[in-house]
């Protein structure tokens, strides 16, 4: 069984696997867009995200963590320098997966990966309106006070009808 097994297994051994995730990660921001596979797309997500996270913090210890995964020096400082100050706000969410038509010789599902561009606001926790009874209490007597002003008008207009009944 396969259970608590993270990750997916490309059909690659282990070290192969790895290798082609670090040729992948590398690419992926030196170009800031890469066109592959949907399942490989998605499994670089995830340790695109981590580097991106790790860009954020900033510090020579995660700036060699992330020299264990992209050996070029090169992108680190482009992922350290240019890439993690446009994401300071946003908490996640760093990259986008579009989906595209089959690959044409063997139709796999294809797709491309990109760094998400649009600028983040956060959103504000809306807060939420107290209920104070007491405007309730106010107001239901000025509603009650306008329906039995609109009663009367009509009783009067409905003794008016009944008066003319009569009179014929």
């Amino acid at each position: 069984m396969r259970h608590n097994k993270i990750g997916r297994r490309l059909g690659r051994a282990p070290s192969h696997r790895a290798h082609m995730m670090r040729n992948m990660v590398t690419s992926f921001f030196e170009y800031e867009k890469l066109t592959t596979t949907v399942t490989r797309a998605k499994e670089l997500r995830r340790v695109a995200e981590r580097m991106i996270t790790l860009a954020k913090r900033g510090d020579l210890n995660a700036r060699r963590q992330a020299l264990k995964v992209i050996h070029d020096r090169k992108v680190v400082a482009k992922l350290f320098e240019m890439i993690a100050p446009r994401y300071q706000d946003r908490a996640g969410g760093y990259t986008r997966i579009i989906r595209l038509n089959p690959r044409l010789g063997d139709n796999a599902p294809m797709s491309i990966i990109e760094l998400v561009e649009e600028e983040f606001t956060p959103k504000q926790k809306a807060e939420s309106p107290k209920v104070d009874e007491k405007p309730v209490a106010v107001e239901e007597p000025a509603a009650e006070e306008a329906v039995a002003e609109e009663a009367p008008a009509e009783e009067s207009a409905a003794e008016d009808t009944q008066e003319e009944k009569n009179s014929d």
